[in-house]
């Protein structure tokens, strides 16, 4: 009941539902559960659901009074995929990174007075930025991703879901006719991106896949499961380490236990 309708930092432990306890312990009597909402908040709190949080909260719009139908209306997709046993994946950009010898934000231990000594400033340098396209697998709770060396694409955007199937994807689901894509609205996969359209057009020609594709609405990125479940832990594992070169990200994405294909351009 509150999976779909989770909010929250996705570095941060803590999370919280919009919809309220004594809303939630109606719709548990509902179903015939005899709970009150002091037992609804008791079990969230077991669950590291926090009553309140202030940080990231704010979405940029104004709230839809569709809002939750929409996101309702996804999940019963991604169930009735999952129940098929079709894939159903989420995919998104990471935040670009400076490739260099630069800071990086976290803190890791290290012996007293040895800090590790870093660029003063954050100009682009050589290498560029990297920029980490990940899919993720919502049924089998795997991921992939292709770290890509010049610009976050539509074209290779398609491409790392390409490789993803070709690679990962095809062995673990053998039998699939159909691909669900949940995506944010903007970014290489927005919907209104017309080449990534096109290029989905074309790997559903040569997969001989019907692919379908859910953007979440506007403003609810931090909803997006591949936020919650993948970037999070790359972004705990490499925090205070500088990115020093393309090597470096690949060997830190890859501690997370999740796949990654090599560098993309």
């Amino acid at each position: 009941m509150i999976e779909p309708i989770t909010r929250g930092d996705p570095e941060s432990p803590l999370r919280w539902v919009c919809k309220s306890t004594r809303k939630l312990a109606t719709d548990l009597n509902k179903q015939g559960h005899d709970v009150s909402h002091s037992l609804v908040a008791r079990i969230l709190g077991e669950l590291d659901y926090s009553l309140q949080s202030n940080r990231k909260t704010i979405e940029g719009l104004e709230d839809h009074p569709d809002r939750d139908s929409q996101f309702n209306f996804i999940n019963k997709k991604v169930k009735k995929f999952q129940a098929n046993n079709q894939p159903v994946i989420s995919v998104d950009t990471k935040k670009k990174e400076n490739v260099g010898n630069y800071k990086n934000n976290g803190r890791e231990y290290r012996k007293k007075h040895n800090p590790l000594d870093v660029d003063v400033y954050d100009f682009i340098g050589k290498l560029g930025k990297a920029a980490p396209y990940g899919i993720y697998d919502i049924t089998r709770n795997k991921g992939w991703v292709s770290v890509g060396l010049s610009h976050d694409t539509a074209e290779f955007a398609v491409n790392s879901i390409k490789s993803w199937w070709l690679l990962m994807g095809k062995k673990e689901y053998p039998n699939a006719k159909e691909l669900l894509i949940t995506a944010d609205c903007g970014g290489s996969n927005g919907y209104r991106v017309r080449l990534w359209k096109t290029e989905l057009q074309k790997m559903a020609n040569e997969l001989n896949l019907t692919i379908h594709v859910s953007h979440f609405p506007p403003g609810t990125s931090k909803w997006n499961k591949i936020e919650h479940r993948m970037f999070s832990f790359i972004s705990q594992n490499w925090r205070g380490k500088p990115l020093i070169d393309y090597v470096t990200i690949i060997s830190l994405i890859s501690n997370t236990n999740f796949t990654v294909s090599g560098i993309i351009r």
